[in-house]
């Protein structure tokens, strides 16, 4: 089997998260400059088996796309080119970097290990993963 990567797509930062090989276990692997994001997919992709990217899909309370829908569409369209072939996944990312905050609470980490924005971007990353995997 091949892993499966999760993707929180922001503006400034990137979150990922990436299963083990069986699909197992969702685990935080890094946050990405997002400039830099597609350079870092294409060496991943080299370097490990991915058998599907899941792009996180910002929506509003009322299922409609939200604002930040228009910076992750023409992404998706530059991964496609670039990585034809590992099929895109959209989840639904609602509330993900509230959880992710909630988790960092509950883990104990401090108020100033809290307001470190490339670790909720990590972790919310890793529930749109998991979030996945408890679907399938």
């Amino acid at each position: 089997m091949a892993r499966i990567l999760a993707i929180d797509y922001g503006l400034k930062r990137t979150g990922i998260a990436v299963t083990d090989e069986l699909q197992i276990i969702a685990s935080g692997l890094t946050t990405v400059k997002t400039n830099e994001l597609l350079v870092f997919l294409k060496d991943y992709t080299i370097k490990e088996k991915v058998e599907l990217f899941l792009v996180g899909e910002p929506k509003q309370m009322d299922n409609t796309a939200s604002e930040s829908e228009t910076l992750i569409s023409p992404f998706i369209v530059k991964l496609e080119k670039l990585i034809p072939h590992i099929p895109i996944k959209r989840v639904d990312e609602r509330f993900t970097s509230k959880m992710a905050f909630q988790t960092m609470i509950d883990s104990g980490l401090k108020k100033n290990q809290r307001k470190n924005k490339a670790l909720v971007d990590e972790i919310s990353a890793t529930l749109i993963l998991q979030s996945y995997l408890y679907s399938k």
